[in-house]
Parts: structure tokens; sequence; C-alpha cells
């Protein structure tokens, strides 16, 4: 009996083609496992085309408890200092004065308003004649991990960099982020404790190009780098503005009273708590007090701040102000901030065709997911508006074609609508008409 080595095992002649035959059907399987079609994955392809997975990252990084307390220009030096350090720098104080950051409800819709408009946008897939490979694009349109990937690819522009690595959940692929916290771009380290000096190499790893892959500038912080300082003042303005509204709406209130009389302070002491929440004192009927008379201000410079802050994070993220200023906005400087921020998005929607065609499609053939030219691309923006009346101008003289008008515009046509004929009158004049 003749024996083959197969994966360093002595096999007999026959059961080699039982291991070929189970071969190609681990192959086919594969695309399953990653949500894909079988027609997807090259069958013929070697064991070794398709890269196992040795190393899990995300698993690996200890949770940390992140206190909130109060932060203020000082952090965010410290932050950037740390992360700038030549010897050893750490981002995971700045990341996470970014999170601290985030909370606020103006800076959140800025970062929405330029970042879904991105991951709203239809894709396709093409070959490098330009050919649209419809099945493909109809197979990555309804899966999680493509937006995973690009909200990824898009978080670089506010963040500097982003990690991560694929896996599988229930048999489906999923593309998990690793911490930010966790990563030093600059030397291409992964710390499982942010705060230990244990750290990985992971651009040395079997798995980085392919499992593992990197997005964005490794020396770049991002744009919220530039929104801390005027969420903080934000903030700070905020608290005084607060306190500025208890003073002059509820003034506090004294009594005074023979603070030697326990009876008498404990009846005073009741007496100021049952007529409301506001500040109150008790001073002896020898004392006095008096309020220090301060500018005597309606909380104007406390709304300036607070607007020159709004102004500042929706210039720095959709650089313009959309929507925000009513006083002396108008009409067509609203038209014109939506173009700038047009503009953005074009950018982020060609920054994802770089990544993708430069990073996430390699890995994607390493795995063995998908095989032979692949191209990531958006379709060219049009103006709706400008090609819906050139439509019904050409409609006039031209026929046009009703399933492009129903792709392009959603309109449904049923067909060219019949134009009743104009009715006949008749006159019908008697003897009489003109008596």
């Amino acid at each position: 009996m003749t024996l083959i080595a197969t994966d360093s095992l002595l096999v007999p002649v026959h059961a080699q083609n039982l291991i070929t035959t189970i071969n190609m059907g681990i192959k086919q399987n594969i695309g399953s496992f990653f949500g894909f079609k079988p027609e997807t994955v090259d069958l013929a392809a070697t064991p070794q085309t398709i890269t196992k997975k040795g190393n899990s990252y995300v698993p690996t990084i200890a949770p940390k408890t992140i206190s909130r307390t109060r932060q203020d220009i000082k952090n965010w030096n410290d932050a950037l200092n740390l992360a700038n350090n030549v010897d050893q720098p750490k981002r995971y104080p700045l990341y996470n004065l970014y999170d601290n950051i985030l909370v606020d409800l103006h800076l959140q819709s800025q970062l929405n308003n330029r970042m879904l408009k991105s991951l709203s946008q239809p894709f396709i897939m093409k070959d490098l004649s330009g050919k649209l490979n419809q099945d493909l694009t109809d197979l990555m349109q309804n899966k999680r991990w493509v937006y995973q990937i690009n909200k990824a690819i898009l978080e670089t522009r506010f963040y500097g960099h982003s990690l991560g690595e694929f896996d599988y959940v229930n048999n489906e692929l999923v593309y998990n982020l690793i911490p930010r916290q966790n990563i030093d771009p600059v030397g291409g380290f992964i710390y499982k404790d942010y705060a230990d000096d244990k750290k990985i190499i992971y651009r040395e790893q079997k798995e980085y190009g392919s499992w593992l892959i990197e997005f964005g500038d490794n020396k770049d912080f991002g744009l919220l780098n530039g929104c801390v300082p005027h969420v903080l003042f934000k903030r700070f303005a905020q608290s005084c503005y607060s306190e500025l509204c208890e003073i002059y709406g509820i003034p506090p209130r004294v009594l005074k009273t023979n603070t030697q009389d326990r009876t008498m302070v404990t009846r005073g002491e009741k007496m100021l708590k049952d007529m409301g929440s506001a500040a109150w004192f008790i001073i002896d009927e020898n004392e006095s007090f008096e309020f220090a008379q301060g500018v005597s201000t309606n909380g104007d410079v406390y709304k300036g701040l607070l607007s020159v802050c709004n102004n500042e994070i929706s210039m720095g993220i959709s650089g313009t102000v959309v929507g925000q200023d009513t006083k002396n906005g108008s009409n067509s400087k609203e038209k014109t901030s939506i173009g700038i921020l047009q503009d953005l998005v074009d950018s982020d929607l060609s920054l994802i065709e770089q990544a993708w065609n430069s990073t996430v499609i390699p890995a994607l053939k390493l795995l063995g997911i998908i095989t032979g030219d692949a191209v990531f691309a958006y379709p060219p923006a049009e103006d709706l508006e400008k090609l819906w009346k050139m439509t019904v101008e050409a409609a006039a003289f031209l026929e046009v074609d009703p399933v492009w008008v129903n792709d392009t515009f959603g309109v449904k046509i049923l067909g060219a609508k019949k134009i009743a004929a104009p009715t006949k009158l008749s006159l019908n004049v008697g003897e009489d008409f003109f008596v």
C-alpha cells in the first residue's frame, strides 16, 4: 500500500481523493462563513491562498474604567505632550478626552451631518475595465462589515487613525475596531493595557494586511483635536450662565434673628425651608450682610462665548456654519454652506474609494473572499434638479426611457397618458334666433 505525506501525516493513496474532496468542500463553505455566495470564492485556489487567523487582538484588550472628571485646557496640553513624546508616545489621554467631549450634542450633530451623508451613499463594484459587477455589488450592499469598514475609514478624518481586525460572529464576518487608546500608530504597537508598557508590534504579525488592517495617518490627531478647547470653553460658559440664572432668577434670602436662642434659630430654619429651595442663610440681628455690587449683565457675554464655540466647532467639522445662525442667516447663505459641506462629503467618498482599493480589497483577496479584478467606486454625483429639468424639456421632442426615469428619479411610469379629444360644439340656429 502506497503512502503519501499530507500535512506531516502518512495517508494511503485511496484516502487522498477523500482529502481532496474535503478540502474543496471547505473552500466552498468559506464564502458562506463570510456571508458571500460560493461563486465569489476561487474554488481552484490552493489552501495556502486563504490565510489562517492565528491571533485575535480585540478580546485581549484589558477593559478600563474611565472616571469622568472636570477637564480643562491643562489636561488637553498634557495629553498632547504625551502623544508627541519622542521616546514613548501614548495617545490614551488624548482619546479619552475625545470620548469626553463627544457628549456635546452640537459636536455630535456636526459629525453625523458629515458622516451619515457618506455612509448612506450607494457604491458599486466593477472590474478594471469599468464593467459593473452587479452580483458582487448586491451582495456587499447588504453586509454589516462593509458599513463598519467605511465608518472606520471616515473616522480617520476625526481621530487620525483606525486599526481593526476581521472576525466571525455567528458565522458572519465582522470588522471589529481595536480601541484607539491601546494603539501607538507611530511605532506600530498594541498595548493590551494602555497604562502598561507591554506591547505587540502589530505590523510584524502574520495577520497584518489580511485579518488585521489599518487606515489613516500615523502622526495626525484628527479634527477632534481642534474641537477640544471649544467644547471645554463651552462647558465653562454654560456653567457660568447657569449660576447667573440661579442668582438673578431666585435671589438668596436673609433672616436676622437672635442666634443665641436655639428655638428662634430652629423656627427660622423651618420657615426658610418651607419658602422654597433658593439659597438662604441666618445671621444675628446685630450683624449685617451686603452683596457686592457687580457688573449688571443679562448673560450676553456667556451667550457670545457659546455662539463662538458652536461656530468654531461647525467650521472645524463641516467647514462652514449650517443652519445655526438664525439671526443673520439667509437662503443664499445656507445654500452656499450646504455646497461647501457637500464638497467635504465628496472628499470623504474619495478617501473611502482609495482605502478600499489600496487596503481592503487586497486583504479580502488574501482571505479568499474576493477573486479576480475588483474595484470599489461610487457613481458620479448628479444634479437631479438640473437633470430633471433637462429630461422634461427633452420629453417634448424625444422618447425617454421610462426604466431610466424610474431608476434615476423614482418616478414610476406606466405609459403615455391618453389625452381626450376635444368635444365638438354644434350651434343650432332656429328661425326665431334673430327675432
